[in-house]
């Protein structure tokens, strides 16, 4: 999955490796797509340079920033593209449009290219049709919900609108935008944009807490977990894109357009740890908004705007990626109950509450909040979940959802000894320990001899190596060292890691969930390992694509990167693991605001 992604908190834009864009979403990430070759090559929509074979083509990031450069030489002529969509401060707030801006430089020569301009607005149910005008060209849609997008380019409208070929002989503009634009666009104006937009990305990692180690790979992993971040709500989502398939030409292809909890509170950790509180305090903003207060359900996931309904649809039409049907929009884990929720996002009070000077107001919102999670802590414990995996069709009592219950007692009373309730703490505590001799008890197989996925079973599950990471056990505890070796041994094939190895509703898993693998790293670490734990992350990092991006999901052979990309877990999974290993994790920046 050689592919770039650009983004501006608002929307992304994948572009591969010969500089077409083959995934954009305008005006929102979650609203329809203007390009999809990505799940329908024929049928998709794209917008790409093209060159002949005398070119050869490179593509970098221009360092510390998510701005992409793609350079294109050949023996007549050179030139480069810049993609990048635009970011920057302005006055008090961040100026973020819905745009794309393509600017094409002349490096040498007289290089020679290709336009090719098929937006297919709506996810390309209906035709779009293109139409110049004297400032602009305007593409829209002929049915359905009307939709509309204009192009503006310094380049002859027919070169672009017939797909001639250009010779680049001063530099020039594409400029795509969900909105008319009211200002003239120039070529200086453009110039001004992408230098500004540099600088903000510049800025912004500047302010990132620097690591002697790896220090490179966790700046491109932390920009990969800025760009995820909607700047309208604060919400951070889990990748940009939605059905790329865990595995080609099976089913398993989900939308990952949406805020899941857990996920995003854990990004929260991280840019913390990082010295990023302002996207940090932005998402708490969020989940202040969307995470009720008393009596109604917590759900695992909210739409980017907090939307609370997620319905999962087919679209049909689309080929999928690779053929890989069906191509999803929604997605009905939003209705599940996963158990784990409440211990991270009791986690992430807690976290909140050390790393930023809170005031009372929201201080008395947050205990409100705890002691509503607890109660349902409280209530559900015992009964079985679907777990961290959203298994849809079979509910029990997996190991993982019960030491989050565990987490979430154990947050609770922390954050209660906090603001002064040790009654509460008091009570919230024994029951923690009813649930940690729940666990030891049940969830423990001395066939396995490890901690499994679920109580009874014998089947391991990668989940179970984070019992160290929560504190729920000592990492040399004897049970938890066995537990890391049975699972490396049972799950690990070429140092890629499965979740699991039973059937789930769609079959057997084929692939490695890229998260899991540095999970492993992790906990080899933790149990004394560290050498191991190093050769295994340099093998990871090897596997990311040549821009150092991941997906969820790693081929087992090819090494082939599947499933949605860019994934905000993988990332903050490798950030975790750079920190740990260079012996950073301790070094979180005090409390304050930013």
């Amino acid at each position: 999955m050689e592919y770039g992604v650009v983004g501006n908190c608002k929307s992304a834009a994948l572009i591969d490796r010969k500089g077409t864009v083959v995934w954009c979403c305008l005006p929102d990430f979650d609203s329809g797509s203007a390009f999809a070759s990505l799940l329908d090559e024929a049928r998709g929509g794209a917008f790409g340079i093209e060159v002949d074979a005398s070119y050869t083509v490179t593509q970098a990031y221009i360092p510390n920033t998510n701005v992409l450069r793609t350079v294109y030489e050949s023996p007549q002529g050179a030139f480069e593209l810049i993609d990048l969509m635009p970011r920057h401060r302005e006055n008090s707030h961040y100026y973020a449009p819905p745009e794309l801006l393509r600017l094409l430089r002349r490096t040498r020569g007289a290089p020679v290219f290709t336009v090719r301009y098929r937006p297919r607005l709506g996810y390309a149910r209906h035709e779009t049709v293109s139409e110049s005008h004297v400032d602009f060209i305007k593409s829209r849609v002929t049915d359905g919900p009307y939709e509309s997008l204009y192009l503006y380019t310094n380049l002859p409208h027919a070169d672009v609108l017939e797909a001639r070929p250009v010779t680049l002989d001063e530099d020039a503009f594409l400029l795509l935008s969900y909105h008319q634009k009211l200002r003239p666009i120039t070529l200086e104006r453009v110039i001004l944009e992408v230098e500004r937009t540099k600088v903000y990305w510049l800025d912004w990692v500047e302010r990132t807490i620097p690591c002697e180690r790896w220090n490179a790979e966790i700046r491109r992993s932390a920009l990969v977990l800025k760009l995820l971040s909607y700047q309208e709500t604060g919400a951070i989502m889990a990748a940009v894109t939605t059905s790329l398939p865990e595995a080609v030409g099976e089913e398993r292809n989900w939308d990952y357009r949406f805020c899941w909890i857990r996920d995003a509170t854990m990004t929260l950790n991280m840019l913390t740890r990082l010295g990023h509180f302002n996207v940090a305090e932005n998402f708490f903003n969020y989940l202040l908004r969307v995470v009720p207060y008393k009596d109604d359900e917590v759900q695992v996931m909210y739409g980017i705007r907090g939307n609370k309904t997620l319905t999962e649809h087919t679209l049909d039409w689309l080929a999928g990626y690779k053929n890989s049907r069906p191509v999803r929009v929604g997605n009905a884990a939003y209705t599940q109950r996963q158990h784990d929720i409440y211990g991270v996002l009791l986690n992430a009070i807690l976290h909140y509450i050390e790393a930023f000077k809170v005031d009372v107001a929201t201080l008395e919102k947050l205990w409100t909040i705890t002691r509503s999670l607890e109660r349902s802590v409280m209530r559900m414990w015992r009964q079985p979940d679907v777990s961290i995996w959203e298994f849809r069709t079979q509910p029990a009592h997996f190991t993982f959802s019960k030491m989050l219950c565990w987490v979430a007692l154990d947050r609770g009373v922390k954050i209660a000894r906090h603001v002064g309730q040790p009654h509460q703490a008091r009570a919230w505590a024994a029951e923690a320990e009813t649930v940690r001799a729940d666990i030891l008890a049940n969830a423990w197989s001395e066939d396995a001899q490890a901690f499994t996925q679920r109580y009874g079973s014998a089947i391991l599950d990668a989940s179970v190596l984070l019992m160290a990471s929560y504190g729920f056990i000592d990492p040399h505890d004897a049970r938890f060292v066995a537990t890391v070796h049975s699972i490396r041994r049972g799950l690990e094939r070429d140092g890629l890691m499965f979740r699991y190895k039973n059937d789930d509703d769609f079959g057997t898993p084929t692939s490695s969930f890229t998260v899991c693998s540095f999970w492993l790293v992790k906990a080899l670490h933790q149990i004394g390992e560290t050498e191991e734990a190093e050769r295994l992350f340099s093998r990871l990092l090897s596997y990311a694509n040549p821009l150092g991006l991941f997906s969820e999901d790693l081929d087992f052979t090819t090494k082939e990167q599947l499933g949605n990309f860019p994934q905000g877990y993988s990332h903050l999974a490798l950030i975790d693991c750079a920190l740990l290993l260079s012996g950073a994790e301790s070094a979180h920046p005090p409390a304050r605001r930013i």
